[in-house]
């Protein structure tokens, strides 16, 4: 057994915790957007997410893709809302200190339609279409929404509605982001349609449905501050 099947294996808690950890600090590596360090270090860390990725799918059997129309309704509609919603309310400067004219556009350092470019936006758009979604999905939806309502979270059905967790997760999946109203809403709905599908796999792929179509848009219209 490789060392990272080992450490997922230990338990059930930490199959759904370290991954999203390990994630979430390569991002905090990354440093100042706009640099080669950046775009190296999100292609690194897609490459680490691939991999945690095949090796928690044996150990967490609720992060298992599921198509339905819901899926598609909430993961459209998010992101109609994550834009639409953008010049209308102060973003979130408690937590991110972005910096004018620092957006993760590799057009800016390697020049616009240059290869190297097209290179990283492909490597952003995947991987926040098929690495972010089940990583996020399984620590958010599957394991903190969960142990907020008991700490033997396991016991707990993926469908169970509890109001008071149902808002707690929202909102600290909302103020990860630095769109947090938008965060708030779209954590509402993958929660909401977790609950109403009972399983985890529908708020999986609107997850994946709204940063395809999120990235899509950035590109075509130049929107870099979403990235």
């Amino acid at each position: 057994m490789n060392l990272l099947r080992d450490l997922l294996s230990k338990s059930p808690t930490r199959a759904r915790v370290l991954p999203f950890f390990l994630f979430l600090g390569l991002t905090a590596l990354q440093g100042e957007s706009g640099t080669p360090k950046s775009f190296w270090l999100y292609f690194a860390k897609t490459i680490l997410g691939l991999w945690m990725i095949w090796e928690m799918r044996p150990l967490v059997k609720e992060m298992r893709w599921a198509f339905s129309w819901e899926a598609v309704v909430v993961g459209v509609g998010v992101c109609v809302i994550w834009v639409g919603l953008d010049p209308y309310y102060p973003q979130n400067h408690l937590v991110f200190t972005p910096i004018e004219g620092e957006e993760w556009n590799p057009n800016n350092l390697y020049g616009q339609g240059a290869l190297m470019a097209w290179f990283f936006i492909a490597v952003r758009i995947l991987g926040s279409t098929f690495i972010v979604p089940p990583i996020e999905e399984v620590f958010y939806r599957s394991y903190v929404y969960r142990m907020m309502i008991a700490n033997d979270w396991e016991k707990v059905p993926i469908g169970y509605f509890a109001g008071a967790s149902f808002v707690a997760c929202s909102l600290l999946f909302g103020l990860m982001h630095f769109q947090w109203l938008a965060g708030v809403i779209c954590g509402m709905a993958y929660l909401g349609l977790t609950i109403r599908k009972k399983r985890l796999g529908d708020a999986m792929t609107a997850h994946a449905i709204t940063n395809f179509l999120l990235g899509i848009w950035v590109v075509w219209r130049g929107a870099w501050q979403f990235w």
